[in-house]
């Protein structure tokens, strides 16, 4: 599974038949909460279907939100 890593993992992501599955960590979850409404979320995990668009914008915020939080 790809890993951003900088001194400890940031981001994890990978692909799926169904949906493309991130996985920023339950701290990252529960802050994007709001915005991840109607997305399929569980325990710092988010699965995004192949079927939808992807959020691009979103999940560069996450990632940024997740470099800026973990990479201290």
């Amino acid at each position: 599974m790809p890993t951003y890593w900088k001194g400890r993992n940031i981001i994890h992501f990978a692909a799926s038949k169904k949906h493309l599955g991130l996985y920023p960590g339950g701290e990252a979850t529960t802050v994007f909460a709001e915005e991840l409404r109607g997305w399929d979320v569980c325990k710092g995990t988010i699965r995004l279907p192949w079927k939808n668009e992807l959020p691009t914008e979103l999940i560069q915020r996450i990632a940024r939100w997740c470099y800026e939080e973990y990479s201290s």
